[in-house]
């Protein structure tokens, strides 16, 4: 993680300001100034830029999990495995997992301004659409957790979305998305792992795309789909490079999904 020799060497101040270096440094146990605040070139990306962006991605991604969880007023045991998931998957070493966990609990507490995480997640990722998208995936992934979306969950993460400047449309595009790749999962773990196992409703809802689409409106979704959760592209855009394997799982179920709707039409490519 490049940010993070930084930032246990204590010179994250400089890396992450505002509200999101605070929340940083309670999590690392360092006392912060919370006066300085990173702001972005116009376009140009150095890799301090980078840095600040990945120390955001981390510190939004785990502190928004716990503000989730605690939505609809208890914390489960799901919850905190779907978080557990999350670092096992980004190999996080023990201090690593530590700084995860107390920002989980952080974003817990009753005095979590969740807005002021929001913005300056939004300002940091710069525009950056498909790293965003990525962090809402796993937010959704998380109210799921228990299997169930419940009221308040669902309010919060509507909000999520529209503070990050996400349509109600993109909201329900994203959340049929994890449902069915969510499905897929379970299958894949009762079974041997292949396209087959994917129902037809699934497949489509992978792809974000309608059953009376055409063959080029599916070509065209599944490319685009790619392109958003290219691994190499969203850690390029900042995404932290433990979560690489996150980003490489997605990946594979889009495929999957693109596979068996191409065998069901017929589609040569």
């Amino acid at each position: 993680m490049s940010w993070w020799g930084k930032a246990v060497g204590g010179a994250f101040g400089f890396l992450l300001g505002g509200y999101l270096g605070g929340l940083l440094g309670m999590a690392l146990g360092h006392q912060f100034d919370h006066g300085f605040e990173g702001v972005l070139s116009d376009g140009f990306t150095t890799q301090a830029d980078m840095e600040r962006i990945q120390a955001a991605f981390f510190t939004t991604t785990f502190s928004v999990m716990g503000h989730l969880a605690k939505a609809d007023g208890r914390v489960s045991e799901d919850e905190i495995d779907m978080a557990k998931r999350v670092m096992l998957q980004m190999q996080l070493d023990d201090a690593q997992r530590k700084v995860a966990i107390n920002l989980f609990n952080e974003g817990k507490q009753e005095n979590f301004i969740i807005d002021d995480v929001l913005r300056q997640f939004r300002k940091e990722a710069h525009r950056r659409t498909n790293l965003m998208q990525m962090f809402l995936e796993i937010q959704v992934y998380a109210a799921f957790a228990d299997g169930l979306l419940h009221d308040k969950e669902e309010e919060l993460l509507q909000h999520i979305f529209r503070m990050l400047g996400f349509s109600r449309f993109d909201y329900e595009r994203i959340v049929g998305r994890v449902q069915a790749e969510m499905h897929l999962g379970s299958r894949q773990q009762r079974h041997t792992p292949s396209s087959s196992t994917i129902s037809d409703k699934d497949a489509y809802a992978i792809r974000g795309v309608d059953r009376d689409a055409s063959n080029k409106e599916v070509k065209k979704a599944y490319r685009r789909l790619m392109n958003q959760h290219h691994p190499d592209k969203l850690v390029s855009k900042g995404m932290p490079e433990e979560m690489i394997k996150i980003a490489t799982e997605k990946t594979h179920k889009i495929r999957a999904a693109y596979d068996q709707i191409k065998e069901r039409r017929g589609m040569k490519k």
